[in-house]
Parts: C-alpha cells; structure tokens; sequence
C-alpha cells in the first residue's frame, strides 16, 4: 500500500509458472479504478465500474514502460502487476504513486528485477519546479512531467509542457530524478528493515554453439543486406528471409549427431532468435563503427518528407497528409458544438474533454492480415501523446468555442507514426481553419548503447526501434516543447544523454516544420461550408433560468424556431450552432431580447402574438411578451378587444408597469400609433460576442 495525502493504492506483483513455447516476457500491468475511492457510486444501469475509462489505460501504460526493460530478457514467467486506487485525495494523482509501488510490491515478490525503480512528477508555476504538483497545479503550470529512473539512471520519461525551451525540460528532468533517487534509498530501506534481500537477475548460461555457428557461416551475408543502402525496407526483409531460410536447409542437410541440428531440431524457436541476435549485433556494429545506417542516412538524418492538405472533400472539415520515409498518416478534423464534449466517468477531477485525438492502426500498415478489433492499448496511448502536443496550442475557448475531434488512420508504418499523427494532426486542424498558436511537428530519437560507446539516431525507423535500446518521441513547436515521450530497452540512461537526444531533436523538429508549411502556412480564414457555425455570447448567469423556461420549454421551442442547437454554461456564455447564418442571428436576438432588461416608462413596438377576453398580448422583443389589459386598449370603454386589435396588427406601447412576479404590463392609452409624437424604444444593444 502506497499512500501520499489521503490518496492511497494497493499494488501487487505476481508471478506464476512459465509457458511453453514463448520468446517474450508475458507481462500484464492494470491499473484499477474504484470510484469508492472519490465517494462515487458508478452511473452505469449496473452501478459498478465496467470497462476501464481511457485514463486507466494510460496509467496501466506509464506502469508497464518502466518496469518491462528491467526484468531480465530470460524470464518467461507469467508476470501481473495489479494497482487499484482505493482511496483517492483530488490533490494527489495516483498514477506515479502507482509506478513507484510496482517496483517495490515486485522487490518484496522476490521476482528477479534490476530495480528498485521509482517515479516522480515535476509541475513548473512561474520559475520553480514542483515535485508531485497536485491535479490543480497541474493545470495552472506549464509542465507536466513524469520521470521513472533506476539506480543506473532514467528509464522512462513522459510529459506535456507549454512550448517550454529545451533546456526547461532538461533541467526539469534532473530536478525529478534527484527525488526518483531518495525513493529509490527508501525502497532499500523497507527492504533492509523487512529483512527481505533483493533477488537480482542471474543471467544463465547459454549454448553457444547455434550463435557461432551463425556467426561463422551468416555474418558475411548479413553485413552485404545490410549495407545495401539503396534498397527498400521489402527488399531487405525478402533478402534477409532468403538467408535465413538458406540456412535452416543448410542446417536440415547436417548430420542427426551434429549439436548445431539437434539444437535447431528440438526447438523451432532457436534458428529464428539466434538469427535475429546476429541481425541486430551487425546491424549496431555498423552504426557504431561506420557511422552509417541500413538505410544509408547519418545519424542525424530526417528521412525523405511529403505534406499535403485538403485532400479529402470539404465534406470531412479538415484532411492533412503526412509522409515521411515510408511511414503515411492521413489525419482529418471535425469541428463540434460544445454539447459534442466528451464526459469523463473517471477518478479524473475534469469532467470533460473538449479536443479529442483517436489513433488507428490497421493491420495493413504493416503489411499484415489480422482482425480489427476495438482500440488497443497502444492505439489508446499514440492517441494521447499526440493529444498532448496538440492542446497547448489549441485557440482559447473563449475565442474558439468548438468542440475539435481528430483521427489519424496510419496508412503505412515503418516506425515513428505517433509524431506523424503529431505533424498530420497540425496540417488536418489548419486545413480546417483551427486557428492554432502555432503549428507543431514531431521527431522520434534513438540509441545504440555498446559499452560506453553511445550513438543517438534522429528519425529513427522501425528496424531501428526493434533493434535499438530507444525510443524518445519529441514534439513541440519553433519556440519550444509540447510533449515527451521516452522509452528504453536499458536499465538506465545518464541525464547528460537524455539531454544530448532532447536538443538533437530541435533541428530535426525545426526541418520537419518547414517541409509542413510549404504545404499551409496559416490556418485557412474560413470553415468549411459542412462544418457548424457557432456564435458565443455572454449573458447574466442569474437569467438562465428565463432562457432555459418551466421544464426546458422556452430553449427548445427556441431551437424549433430556428433550427440551432444551443448550449449555455453555468458562467452565462451561450453558444448557438447553425449551418445557416441568419437562424443563428435569429436565435441570438431571441435570447438577448429574453434576457433584456425592461423599464417602467419605456416604448416598445411590435406584434399582436395573440388575444384573450380580458386583453391582448404583444412582443415587445424577440421571445418577450408582455400583456395590454383591455382597459388599457383606449381612452373610452372597450367591449371587445377585437374591436381595437387584430392578431398581427403593429401596435406601439408603453411599459405601465412590471408586477411582484415579472410580467410585464403594457398600455395603450396616451401612446401615439404610427411614429407620431413618440418614438419606440430602440432595439436593445446587442451583448459583445465573445467570437
């Protein structure tokens, strides 16, 4: 149990006996909500929790990233950390408590761990940093970082920052893993005074004789695929395929007694992960000793760009194409009404989200056959990194005041697609008239770590991912960073080349942007014609109530009459959603005219709306009645009101008096009809609109 302030979370850590067959670590980490934990009872029919919300998987996310790289690459065991928030302080999140509880509930399991490993996060309010920042200085700072590190250095990093320079973030960085130090001396401390020793991973023993044999007989071949710049990705797939096929026949063509095929024969997994060891031995040899990649670029090359907007009709409101290599991201932005909000039904204290980001990753990005199943984790997690670096330069609601969805559909995948959704995401919301701060473009960094030899590599690609020790996705815009992302495949990783990866990133941020802007350099001046338009007033929150009517009468029959959709916050802004121009001015008039303060003494003009016995009704202002008694109709005595006025009739009038009760009172008498003698009021001034 890990508790901070009244927030507290129960982590476990279990392992059970391995699987047969299986060449990866079969890890599972979940992070549960109970929303007993707020004193909450679920909205759901069933009243209990259900499907995860999307928070949950992200935390279960920033749960795994750390703790993966540090079980040791031997371990097949079945593996679940499970964190369940059972108590939860709104000024303390659970997320980092949760990461920094896996690793102690894993080092009391007595599971083989290269920890401990703990994890902090850093909020910035003016100059200072804060450690462990609560969720309402989360939101009124410009950064929002998480750092997990080891005794060996940082493992994993996450993070959204208001356009923060570099050297922001770095020293942010720093200022965390001094605190990710003292909890990890803590852990050692409960461990020394439980009297449990840590288990450390033992590496075992292997037989040599399949790697040497591969060695010998494949380096050579290996090495000419590799170093075959020109070629595409395919061909030296199909090149590197060919060779291993060659010798598994090479290899079936051996005597029964030789070791190398009774190896190959008892187990059908050896010859492909034996060949993939090799692969990527050479691969990283290459890249240390000559400086070059299998691609042929240098280290600090971005692969080829193409952007291009508009390429969907305006019918979908804002379309963006990225390429860059042979990664594609098609990305498209939908402009909604502020009732298009997302509800949140989390432990989260925000209770919706206005700026969506939705990640999809299809099988045939890959060139792959597989089921297309609802969103992953992964897809879930993509999704919010380029959620993250979009929103600080998102327009303020105030002057913007839709509801903004984007998809990105990966088309084709060879490595970075988050900071392709970054760069398509920037293209689709210009294309669509998104008047953003400023554009935001992405770059993914990696590493090749042989000893004390390190090399970063910029743009890196997907052989690069799979065979290197990082990923560290940057995104951000000419004036500084919007978003972090760092994974490794290490124990650790020094601050100082943490930092030297975050400034290597800035020119190749910087040349992405570039090549983006010679596709839209602005935000197009105007929607399109499919998208709604909004107009956004403000009005005296006290008479919401007089707009809204007995039940919600008098709002819908507002919407009815015009056609619009209408949307008022608790703070008076209303928001009135049209496709057609003049019904939104028209529903505009009628609420400003409901919510116009009338006088005793003023004058009005307007219409018969109807008539009653005792007298007749007219509006004074757009969806405002007030009521002439028949007394009031004329000097002399009335028997019937229809003997002065007819439904319809323009009439001018006089406010004689407004009752206890908000009605107001109208008369006739000593009025001049027709303009003479007395003008009508004029029409009420309208409330300056917020856009």
């Amino acid at each position: 149990m890990i508790e901070c302030g009244d927030t507290s979370v129960l982590v476990t850590s279990t392992r059970s006996s391995g699987r047969e067959g299986i060449d990866f670590l079969p890890l599972v980490c979940d992070y549960e909500e109970r929303l007993y934990a707020a004193g909450r009872i679920p909205g759901s029919f069933m009243r209990r929790e259900g499907r995860p919300p999307e928070r949950a998987t992200l935390i279960s996310r920033l749960i795994d990233r750390p703790m993966r790289p540090l079980f040791p690459g031997w371990l097949r065991d079945d593996l679940q950390i499970v964190a369940t928030c059972m108590s939860l302080d709104e000024r303390v999140p659970a997320d980092v408590l949760s990461v920094t509880g896996a690793s102690l509930a894993t080092l009391l399991a007595g599971i083989p761990f290269y920890g401990p490993m703990a994890a902090v996060r850093v909020g910035l309010l003016g100059d200072d940093f804060v450690l462990n920042p609560s969720y309402r200085e989360i939101e009124r700072g410009d950064l929002d970082l998480v750092v997990a590190g080891t005794p060996e250095g940082i493992v994993m990093v996450e993070a959204g920052a208001n356009q923060l320079p570099e050297q922001d973030v770095i020293e942010a960085i720093d200022f965390g893993y001094e605190a990710v130090c003292e909890l990890i001396k803590a852990q050692e401390a409960i461990l020394k005074e439980a009297g449990i020793e840590q288990v450390k991973p033992e590496v075992p023993e292997e037989d040599a004789t399949l790697p040497a044999y591969l060695e010998k007989t494949c380096s050579k071949a290996i090495g000419e695929v590799l170093s075959q710049f020109a070629q595409s990705k395919a061909d030296r797939d199909s090149k590197l395929d060919a060779i291993r096929s060659s010798t598994a026949e090479t290899i079936e063509g051996l005597k029964d007694s030789d070791p190398v095929r009774q190896l190959v024969s008892g187990n059908s997994k050896a010859l492909p992960t034996s060949f993939k060891a090799l692969t990527k031995k050479l691969m990283r040899q290459q890249i240390v000793k000559d400086g070059k990649r299998v691609d042929g670029r240098s280290l600090d090359e971005v692969r080829p760009i193409s952007a291009a907007v508009g390429v969907l009709p305006k019918r979908v409101h804002g379309s963006g194409l990225f390429q860059r290599g042979l990664t594609q991201v098609l990305s498209t932005a939908t402009l909604g009404t502020p009732s298009d909000a997302q509800e949140m039904d989390d432990l989260n204290p925000n209770t919706e989200k206005t700026y969506l980001h939705h990640y999809n990753f299809p099988p045939y990005s890959v060139g792959e056959t597989k089921p297309m199943r609802s969103p992953g984790r992964r897809e879930i997690g993509h999704g919010a990194l380029a959620e993250r670096a979009i929103v600080p330069v998102l327009p303020a609601k105030d002057t913007f005041p839709y509801v903004v969805r984007v998809v990105s559909e990966v088309l084709s995948s060879n490595g970075s697609t988050s900071m392709g959704s970054v760069c398509g995401s920037t293209l689709a919301l210009m294309d669509a008239g998104v008047p953003l701060r400023a554009p935001v473009s992405g770059a993914a960094m990696g590493l090749i770590k042989e000893g004390d030899e390190v090399r970063i590599l910029t743009d890196i690609q997907g052989i690069e991912d799979f065979l290197g020790d990082m990923d560290f996705k940057v995104a951000g815009t000419d004036k500084g960073i919007t978003a972090l992302q760092m994974d490794m495949k290490i124990t650790g990783l020094a601050v100082s080349t943490v930092s030297e990866a975050i400034n290597k990133a800035r020119p190749a941020r910087l040349h992405i942007l570039e090549k983006m802007m010679e596709a839209i350099d602005t935000p197009r001046d105007g929607l399109s014609p499919h998208a709604p338009r909004l107009l956004s007033f403000r009005i005296d929150p006290e008479l919401i109530g007089t707009v809204i009517g007995p039940g919600g009468r008098t709002i819908k029959g507002i919407t009815e009459r015009t056609n619009t959709k209408i949307d008022i916050e608790d703070s008076g802004i209303v928001t009135i959603a049209s496709h057609d121009g003049a019904a939104a001015d028209e529903a505009q008039k009628i609420i400003e005219g409901l919510t116009r303060k009338v006088n005793e003494g003023e004058v009005f003009s307007g219409a018969i709306t109807r008539i009653i016995p005792i007298g007749a009704f007219v509006e004074i202002l757009p969806g405002k009645e007030g009521m002439i008694h028949i007394s009031q109709l004329s000097e002399a005595r009335v028997e019937k009101v229809e003997d002065v006025v007819k439904v319809g009739d323009e009439v001018t009038v006089r406010v004689r008096e407004i009752d206890n009760r908000g009605r107001i009172n109208l008369t006739l008498r000593g009025v001049p009809q027709n303009g003479e003698g007395s003008d009508p009021a004029p029409a009420p001034t309208p409330v300056a609109p917020l856009s």
